[in-house]
């Protein structure tokens, strides 16, 4: 992940060089999960790794201001990990040093990105909820060779100012019609600044996107594994 100098440039350092990692800790929690632990002088970063760790295709999920990995719905992220992993896919959730911080919340997803990596990693589908959204986002556009496709869920458009740098990297948007905490305003105007996209909204439907649980997670299911599949045909 560190590139050769060239003409006397000091190398490029990796996301999980610039962590400035102290140490890191991996448990076991059964045969197809555990918890890495990534230890900092800017705090604690925790991945939730299900599947193989030598997996090709990777989810990263990306949770809101106020951290957590279970994502929205009653648990999309820990469902879809599972599923994942079933199939010989694998799934990683991010739990930030500093949810709402999005400079560091950004490092940590593509420092997990990193790691993904190093172990095999070919392409990713990246998931954000909320200010989980424009964390994804900007991964996206970090590592746009490898990423299949994002979807975000009641995203903040705040931080997805640059969202046109992304490309032609497939985007579904995702939006409660009754959010109380970001309106579905937000969605449109991520589409609008990506210049792509697919804004589905959802009646009756909130922030945490309860109510719309099952559809939600049959639609991330289907699309994450159909943009795989592209993204693989594509560099065949």
């Amino acid at each position: 992940m560190t590139d050769s100098p060239t003409d006397g440039d000091p190398p490029r350092r990796s996301p999980l060089d610039m962590l400035g990692v102290l140490a890191k800790a991996d448990g076991e929690l059964s045969e197809t999960s555990r918890v890495v632990e990534i230890y900092t002088m800017e705090g604690l970063l925790q991945i939730m790794w299900h599947g193989d760790p030598n997996a090709t295709d990777v989810v990263l999920m990306c949770g809101g201001a106020m951290g957590g990995m279970l994502g929205p719905g009653r648990s999309l992220y820990l469902e879809l990990g599972l599923e994942l992993a079933a199939e010989g896919r694998a799934a990683m959730a991010v739990g930030y040093r500093k949810p709402g911080d999005l400079t560091r919340s950004l490092l940590d997803t593509c420092a997990t990105a990193d790691l993904a990596l190093r172990n095999g990693a070919e392409r990713f589908a990246i998931l954000g909820h909320s200010f989980g959204g424009a964390v994804a986002i900007q991964a996206a556009s970090t590592f746009a060779a490898h990423t299949a496709g994002v979807i975000t869920y009641a995203t903040q458009s705040a931080g997805c100012e640059e969202a046109s740098r992304i490309g032609d990297t497939p985007l579904l948007l995702l939006h409660g019609e009754r959010d109380s905490i970001l309106g579905p305003e937000n969605s449109m105007m991520v589409q609008s600044l990506a210049g792509t996209g697919e804004v589905r909204m959802f009646p009756d439907t909130d922030h945490l996107m309860a109510e719309a649980a099952d559809e939600i997670a049959e639609i991330t299911g289907a699309w994450v594994r159909e943009k795989f599949a592209a993204h693989a045909a594509a560099g065949a």
